[in-house]
């Protein structure tokens, strides 16, 4: 049985690559036979900034959480009531963890499946209160409910050709694109998206892809808003004095959009330089920027406990939201996990295809499983880089 190495949470501003043991078919957390599961030989896993809150210690993760929910790789293992999935596979493995069974899943909501964890509706790998499931920041992982959670890539020529853009299709990609989507861009839409971190330039580029005529990122981080503006978005620096409606208007000639995006989240920050710490600031910003009757995408994780929070109301997760502007404006809102199997397929067609190069326009960046601890100290400093893990050096050969 071979060795499985893998990313664990130690304590706040700390990750360390340690032996987590090599997986099996059975969840001891949740005293679970895993049968209809497959162990993965991990390609690439991507370090996500859902990640990067859990290492600052901003949740209730304790220490030894393996790390890890964004995950592509190579069938190994099948369990003994896996029927169409086969070894040597090469697949991408959804977030969402969903059993496929429930009346959640029979709905397409993937991301709140009733079945895979006893603590609330919805489970990731390697996330906290998400389940107990091992993260895919290792070398092995096993994923349940293969059939029905695995999508399986046409041709494995062509998908290593295209793997550091594939890897986008566990989260980022479909997350982006389901905040732009369900706030409702299409063709000729004019767009905000709060945030130039990963989740914030897919979200831009499914814009695009969805036909908007501008697509505004606005961020603090210089760095990260150049790489917004290197596939052809308009940005907005909320370091300066200027407010957001008036520079938006400066470059749409009105000081709203028609649909926008919050891909920042609850460590979301106020505007100047020296802005500080504002849970409730993006929400707000993208209700007093969308035009009446718009919508708003809401992709940014909120929690209900954040033990870094500055006040006790949002230790809770109770932010101070301006809900009047939103019921004023008649405003429509989606939150919550994305449920990747909505999307999954027809975004793998468009990389497949060469009609998006999601890769490129997050600055994916291929680290050594050995290197994870830097590329979470680099990601936390702001680097406007998606950092992809490669356990086996498949990417490099």
């Amino acid at each position: 049985m071979p060795d499985n190495q893998g990313v664990v949470y130690v304590g706040p501003g700390q990750v360390e690559v340690q032996d987590i043991g090599y997986p099996t078919f059975r969840l001891e957390e949740q005293q679970r036979d895993l049968n209809h599961g497959v162990i993965l030989r991990t390609v690439v896993s991507n370090i996500c900034g859902s990640d990067q809150h859990m290492v600052r210690g901003r949740t209730t993760a304790p220490p030894g959480q393996t790390l890890g929910h964004e995950i592509l790789g190579e069938v190994a293992e099948v369990g003994r009531d896996v029927e169409f999935i086969k070894e040597g596979d090469l697949v991408s493995v959804p977030f969402n963890i969903a059993c496929g069974r429930c009346r959640m899943c029979k709905e397409g909501h993937t991301g709140v499946c009733l079945n895979v964890n006893p603590a609330r509706p919805g489970a990731a790998y390697g996330y906290v209160d998400m389940g107990g499931w091992k993260g895919g920041q290792a070398e092995y992982v096993m994923v349940p409910y293969a059939d029905w959670n695995l999508l399986r890539f046409p041709d494995r020529d062509q998908a290593m050709e295209k793997i550091m853009d594939l890897t986008m299709l566990s989260d980022i990609f479909p997350t982006g694109y389901h905040g732009v989507y369900t706030a409702g861009v299409t063709t000729g839409s004019t767009v905000y998206v709060a945030g130039a971190g990963p989740v914030g330039l897919a979200a831009a580029t499914a814009a695009q892809l969805l036909g908007a005529s501008v697509v505004i990122v606005g961020d603090l981080n210089a760095e990260r808003l150049a790489q917004a503006r290197s596939f052809g978005c308009e940005t907005v620096d909320l370091t300066q004095d200027a407010g957001l409606p008036e520079q938006i208007e400066q470059i749409v000639g009105e000081p709203m959009v028609d649909a926008a995006c919050d891909a920042v989240g609850f460590e979301a920050r106020g505007h100047g330089a020296d802005a500080e710490e504002q849970p409730a600031r993006v929400l707000n910003d993208v209700m007093t920027v969308t035009r009446a009757a718009g919508r708003v995408g809401i992709p940014g994780l909120y929690v209900t406990g954040d033990p870094g929070a500055a006040d006790e109301a949002a230790q809770k997760g109770r932010l101070g939201i301006d809900m009047g502007t939103g019921w004023a404006k008649s405003l429509s809102f989606t939150t919550g996990q994305c449920p990747v199997m909505r999307y999954n397929r027809q975004l793998m067609n468009a990389i497949l295809a060469g009609k998006v190069s999601i890769a490129k326009n997050v600055n994916a960046t291929r680290i050594s499983l050995q290197d994870a601890p830097q590329g979470y100290a680099e990601f936390d400093k702001g680097a406007a880089r998606k950092y992809v893990i490669d356990p086996h050096g498949m990417v490099a050969a």
